[in-house]
Parts: structure tokens; sequence; C-alpha cells
């Protein structure tokens, strides 16, 4: 059989899988082993079974439940509620200024924890009943909770950017770097527009009014040892990568323990919350990790049958220049957004564009926050949406999805907005290493 008439079947059966409901993970694994013993008969098993132990013993990738139970501790308990009282407090009198907190608050919890799910899950509890409470439009506050929740995989430190590391072998802690200036220019065009709808729309965006009851948590001193103490551990773990004191994934680890000791300080440490960021941590990397095995042996199988190298070839020959090569993966990039899952995105197509990036002298650092911001695009973007399922699970009674859907469209404008900053100005993402180096 030759490939291209291979490659048609298999995506084709992928396809197939996906509409009739079968998750991705065992879609892409059981095709991957079909492919394998049709093509090479039942002994190339050994390609997915080697392909998975190779990525499963990458020292980097046990950065990934570490983060991840950073994150579980840190949204299980008080720390992230009273983080939002603090700034709320600080900003309810200002026009738009609650929406504004909530995106200032997503950008640092983002910091902390790489993941989006849990993070919108939380500002769905927490920010969007207050929103609401205050006469906020409710598309608006709606956008606010899912774009700035999404910005938890933009702000280092970021599960999309280590698995892009791990994938193409470029520096984990150079991708951390190159994000930040991109991820706050996000969450500036998302306060910016809220600001300006507050302004020309003051019913949509209302201030809180003067007898208004602020929100409990605390203040003075108390916020300064309960929330301060939790973000400086946090932030460090980044400030011992950046500094290259540390390895990602010591970093990763070093921050869970001091997390849980700040935890422990703020008297919140009990087995219950141990528990529950254990089981919370299981779940969430179950999930990660079948889809990553499942599509890395899919991708292994594919290249064994020379099915990389002929995409490789299709792709040279209609990308002639670096600018229609980068046009054409953005727009690769953002409409398999539009139905499957950031993990198969980038084990799908990062061996294809990957290794062309030398032949277009394009800094894969750029490209793989180019990527990352595509992702965010995708997070908010139907059918897919992943964002707005997230809310939709915690959202009042009143909001349905095609409430949430409606509410995107403004916040997703935006993202296009800030990818094509990034794709002219490329020293958005990269000047922090220029001036390190």
């Amino acid at each position: 059989m030759d490939i291209g008439t291979l490659s048609a079947l298999i995506f084709g059966a992928l396809a197939l899988l996906l509409m009739l409901g079968v998750p991705f993970a065992y879609a892409a694994g059981a095709i991957s082993v079909v492919t394998a013993a049709g093509m090479f008969g039942p002994n190339a098993l050994f390609i997915v079974s080697s392909r998975t132990y190779e990525l499963a013993t990458s020292f980097p990738i046990v950065a990934v439940p570490m983060f991840v139970l950073m994150a579980a501790f840190l949204e299980g308990s008080g720390i992230a509620r009273d983080l939002y009282a603090v700034i709320h407090r600080a900003t309810r009198r200002l026009p738009g200024g609650v929406g504004v907190a909530t995106i200032a608050i997503a950008l640092v919890l983002g910091a902390t924890t790489g993941i989006i799910g849990g993070e919108i899950v939380l500002l769905g509890l927490v920010a969007l009943p207050q929103m609401l409470r205050l006469g906020y439009d409710r598309r608006l506050a709606i956008g606010i909770v899912c774009a700035g929740g999404a910005l938890g995989t933009m702000i280092p430190p970021s599960i999309v950017l280590i698995f892009f590391g791990i994938m193409t072998g470029t520096p984990i802690g150079d991708l951390f770097l190159a994000s930040a200036t991109p991820a706050v220019m996000l969450a500036a065009l998302y306060a910016a527009h809220v600001l300006i709808v507050a302004q020309v729309a003051p019913h949509r965006a209302p201030t809180e009014p003067a007898d208004g009851i602020a929100p409990a948590g605390p203040s003075g001193l108390a916020a300064l040892r309960d929330v301060g103490l939790p973000l400086l551990v946090a932030f460090s773990v980044l400030g011992a990568i950046y500094l290259g004191i540390a390895s990602i994934s010591e970093s990763a680890a070093c921050g869970v323990a001091g997390v849980l000791l700040a935890t422990w300080a703020r008297g919140e440490l009990t087995r219950a919350l141990v528990a529950r960021a254990l089981r919370q941590t299981v779940v969430t990397c179950g999930v990660v990790m079948w889809l990553v095995f499942a599509t890395n042996a899919l991708v292994g199988v594919y290249n064994a049958v020379g099915g990389i190298a002929y995409t490789q070839a299709l792709l040279s020959g209609i990308a002639t220049d670096r600018v229609t090569f980068i046009a054409l993966a953005v727009a690769v990039f953002l409409m398999l957004g539009l139905f499957l899952d950031w993990i198969a995105i980038l084990f799908l197509t990062l061996p294809v564009f990957g290794p062309l990036l030398g032949r277009y002298a394009i800094d894969p650092v750029w490209f793989g926050v180019v990527f990352n911001l595509t992702v965010q695009v995708a997070y908010l973007t139907p059918p897919m949406g992943p964002a707005c399922f997230y809310l939709k699970s915690v959202a009042p009674p009143g909001i349905t999805l095609q409430h949430i859907y409606a509410a995107m469209w403004p916040f997703i404008g935006l993202q296009l907005v800030g990818l094509a900053l990034l794709l002219v100005f490329p020293a958005l993402a990269l000047w922090p290493l220029a001036v390190l180096r």
C-alpha cells in the first residue's frame, strides 16, 4: 500500500472513531497497534512499547505531576480565595475593577499552576458570582472567567511548554522566559477590553456601591502572611528555573514541598486536603498521560511507515518560504484546535513541522510560544472549547452552554490580535533571552 493511501486510511479511521465518540487516546492507541501489526507483523508492536517507555522515562516529564500537585494544594486550600479577596478589595471601587481583578488573579494563579481546568472552575465558583451579583453583563463576566482562566497554560509554568520542549528538544526554561511577556500582553488586552466596556457602557461593568459588602478574606499583615508566603514559594520555583539554579523537575518538586509548608503554616494541611490533592493529581495526570502515550505511539508507527517524511515533503512543496510556512502552521493549529485537544495537536503536528524549523530559519523558542498562543484560541473556540465545558460544570443553573459559547467571541478576537502581534513582532517573546544571553 502506498504511503498516500495509508495516510488517508489512518486519518480517516481516526476521524471516524472520534465522530463515533471514542476517546482520542483509545482511538490513537488502537490505530497505532493495528497499523504496526498490519504493516510489519506482530513483532513490530515493540515500536509502540518502546516509544511509550522512552517518553515515560524522560526526566523532564516528572515536572508534570509535580506542577499539577502544587496546583491542587493551592486550589484546594483557601489561598486562591484569599488572594482574590485581597485584589478584589483593592479594585472594587474602580469602573470594571472586579473584572480586571479577576484577570489579575487569573494571571497570578496561572503562574502557580500551569493548567486551566482547576483555575476556571475556581474562578467560576469565586469570581463569576461576584460579577453577576454586581450586575455585570453576563457575557462579559463569562468571557472574563474563561479567557482569564485559560491563561494558566500561557504563563509559566506551562504544561504545554513542557511537552513542547520534550518533543523538540528546546530548553524548557527558555520557553518559560519567552512565554511570560506574551502572557502578560494577552492579560493586558483582556483588561483593556473590560476597562473600555466600563467606560463606554457602564451598565455592563458597574462599580461596586460604596456601601457594598467587602469580600471576606485576610487584610493587612494577615494577608501578607496567608497569601504572600505561598505565592513567594510558587514564584521562587520559576526564579530557580530562570536563574539556572535547578532543573525544571527539581524546581517543581521543591515547589510542592514549599507549598506544603505554606499550607501547613496557614493551618490548612489536613488529611482530607492531602487526599483530595493526590486524587486530583492522579486523575489529571492519568488523562494527560494516556493521551500523550497513545498519540506518541501513533506518531512513532506513522514515522516507521514513512508517513512523517511523506507529509514533510508535501509541506515543503506547499511552503516555499518562511512566511508561507508560518502561516500554514498557524492555520493548521487553529483548524485542529476546533476539534482536538492540545496534546493531540502537539504530537500530531510537531513531528512534521519541528524538523523543518531550521530550514526556514525559525527560532524554535518563538515557534513554541506561537503554538502555545494558538492553544489559547483553541481553549475558547467551539465546538471543542474545553474552557467552556469547565465553566459549565460550575456555572449557575441559568447559564447554558450556548450562553458560554456566545460570550467567547470578543475574547477570541483579542487572542487573535495577540497572536498577530506575536507573529509580526517576534521580539515580544525573544527579548528576555536576548537580554540574558
